[in-house]
């Protein structure tokens, strides 16, 4: 079935760089083309309307999503008392455990945390309040207990060595885990269902799902290929594991994305080669892997021919990834050593990187998955960044156009739920980086925000791009999301993914 758009401008990302009307074959793209359109079996008229190309985010959570979505908006919480009352309004509604996301306590007057005696007074059930960044969490006794985690490497304890209440590490990935086993295989279904549906609802029509079994299960992962197909939007789907064989079992072709290397700025896990602001003395974050085990890990998955991505934030993590690759690519042989750049191997969120590391890593011919919200949340200037390393390394963090001068590949993602599910708001931090040097074009952001994705996943030949034997995967919206003066809050106003009318309003 042939489907005609008309449209009052049609951006392409290709050649011709624009047209009047689209014509959509089944799944795929057909023609764009001005004047006289052809026949078609429908016509969709979209008068005053300007349709782009459909946003790829390249780093997201699916089934963290909708729970942060439907969940207790702790986020809006500015002190730890008001954080402790909007999870007891949810308690007063009788729940038997109680998960919630997105504290955020660089933001308070007074980043005090409660302790493990305030949660216990407040909170009978099980309770787990997990950080902003997903990397921290507070939890009560009762979770401690019930989940395993009081055991395990990662559990914060006083000077008189009794838990505090903040989990990280192992402790708080058991914590999480304990929750999300108990989702039924519908209630996962629901939770991808709404997020995808979500990610129409933003023009986006590819995301890179990162699962994460550590936290949320090997189940998910499952759910998730069951019925991908019948998703709102193209799934591209990422485990964190290292367990080579039951990745190749489940048929992908990728592994690792939120592999982590180390942890995150707000939670003090990123791995630094100089020690936290104001921390203890020494504090320098954790490198999660070891050396040797890192290096043989991604020699196998190499060898196998799968793609990885691993987590790296800290200047140490890059650090580690960096040379090991190099360390990977010196034990092959000059055939393979000919293919390793066309397998794009990835680094997620590489925030803190060198310019030596930038280089390297472009000699290397990876790829890059950047967060540009994070910018705009935690990195300006007094904000959580400044506050965890000092202005000056947090001045340069995140250095978009320098990664893109030299020659990398690099695809912006929103990592939501840890920043919201919204392509507008990642053109906005593109163009407004802290650092004018690193500021991009509205162009340039759109096309790291499509195209970029794309190529991430080896789509490039099918996403970011209306042309002909591409995918159908579009947004319409009533203003130019290339022109409109701040992009922020933009919603289509129709999207189309694979040639299915996924979203309208």
């Amino acid at each position: 079935m042939k489907t005609l758009y008309r449209a009052s401008r049609i951006r392409t990302s290709s050649r011709p760089a624009e047209g009047e009307w689209l014509l959509v074959d089944d799944r795929h793209v057909e023609r764009v083309g001005t004047g006289s359109p052809p026949g078609a079996d429908r016509t969709v008229d979209l008068p005053g309307a300007v349709v782009v190309p459909g946003f790829v985010d390249a780093h997201v959570h699916l089934t963290g999503i909708t729970l942060s979505m439907i969940g207790i908006p702790i986020e809006r919480a500015r002190s730890g008392d008001e954080l402790l009352g909007l999870v007891a309004e949810e308690v007063s509604h009788g729940p038997t455990k109680v998960l919630a996301h997105g504290f955020d306590e660089s933001r308070w007057d007074d980043p005090a945390l409660p302790t493990l005696a305030d949660l216990d007074t407040a909170f009978p059930m099980p309770v787990v309040l997990i950080r902003a960044d997903g990397h921290l969490a507070l939890v009560n006794t009762p979770l401690l207990e019930q989940s395993g985690a009081l055991e395990l490497e990662g559990v914060e304890r006083d000077e008189r060595d009794r838990p505090t209440g903040v989990v990280r590490r192992e402790a708080n990935r058991a914590a999480q885990q304990w929750f999300h086993r108990a989702l039924s295989d519908h209630e996962l279904r629901e939770l991808q269902l709404q997020a995808t549906g979500l990610a129409a609802s933003r023009g986006i029509t590819c995301v890179h799902e990162m699962a994460i079994p550590a936290s949320h299960g090997w189940r998910e992962v499952e759910v998730l290929l069951e019925h991908r197909s019948q998703l709102p939007c193209d799934v591209v789907v990422y485990v964190a594991d290292t367990d080579i064989p039951a990745v190749l079992d489940l048929g992908l072709e990728t592994i690792g994305g939120d592999l982590s290397l180390d942890g995150s700025i707000g939670a003090r896990t990123a791995a630094l080669s100089e020690p936290y602001a104001g921390g203890k003395e020494g504090d320098r974050g954790v490198l999660y892997e070891d050396d040797d085990e890192l290096a043989q890990f991604l020699h196998n998955a190499h060898m196998a021919g799968l793609q990885t991505a691993m987590h790296v934030i800290g200047d140490a993590a890059i650090e580690q990834a960096v040379a090991t690759w190099e360390r990977v690519f010196q034990s092959l042989d000059s055939r393979r050593r000919r293919h390793f750049r066309a397998r794009r191997h990835r680094l997620e969120h590489f925030e803190l990187p060198s310019t030596g590391q930038i280089e390297r890593a472009a000699v290397l011919g990876l790829a890059i998955s950047a967060q540009p919200a994070f910018d705009a949340v935690w990195g300006q200037p007094g904000r959580l960044y400044a506050q965890r390393l000092g202005e000056a390394r947090a001045a340069a963090m995140n250095p978009f156009a320098t990664i893109v001068s030299r020659g990398l590949t690099l695809g912006a993602g929103s990592d939501a739920p840890i920043t919201e599910l919204d392509p507008m708001l990642g053109l906005w931090a593109l163009e407004n980086h802290h650092d004018a040097s690193q500021r991009t074009s509205r162009e340039e952001a759109f096309h790291l925000s499509t195209v970029g994705g794309a190529t991430l996943a080896h789509l490039e030949e099918k996403k970011g791009r209306l042309e002909p034997g591409a995918h159908a995967d579009f947004a319409a919206y009533e203003q130019d999301p290339l022109a409109v003066e701040d992009p922020r809050g933009l919603r289509p106003i129709l999207t189309v993914s694979r040639g299915r009318e996924v979203f309208a309003r």
